[in-house]
């Protein structure tokens, strides 16, 4: 099954002891195929720059981490028509469909209310950690 994660799930995974790092050792165990795109890891690093002041050095290492989780990471996507809410949510949609992703996790309302993308299934963590039970 290919999984795309949302940044805020990524962030996350590394911030806290929980459910989202749970599912990324779950993606490094290759439980599923984590599909991530440039776009994404750039929007990781952005954050974990910018919010939460992260050495660079230490953001490297965290995004070897995240590389290695994934099967897969898009180099160039072709943009989402405006499908969210929030725009800047297309980029996510826009990997999951170059992707042919069967699910999107995500905490994200702007996302989650959408449910469905065509094929795509919108998730939230403990939703698709349920499918592991």
């Amino acid at each position: 099954m290919k999984v795309v994660f949302d940044t805020n799930i990524l962030i996350a995974a590394f911030l806290t002891e929980g459910l989202c790092s749970g599912l990324l050792i779950r993606a490094r165990k290759h439980d599923f195929d984590l599909i991530l795109s440039d776009d994404i890891l750039r929007e990781f690093k952005g954050a974990l720059t910018k919010k939460f002041k992260i050495s660079s050095s230490d953001i490297s290492e965290i995004t070897d981490i995240i590389t290695e989780a994934a099967s897969k990471i898009l180099q160039k996507v072709n943009p989402a028509p405006h499908i969210c809410r929030d725009p800047n949510d297309d980029m996510i949609i826009a990997c999951a469909i170059g992707a042919d992703a069967d699910y999107i996790v995500t905490g994200d309302e702007d996302l989650l209310t959408l449910k469905k993308f065509k094929n795509i299934i919108i998730l939230n963590p403990r939703n698709f950690e349920t499918m592991f039970a």
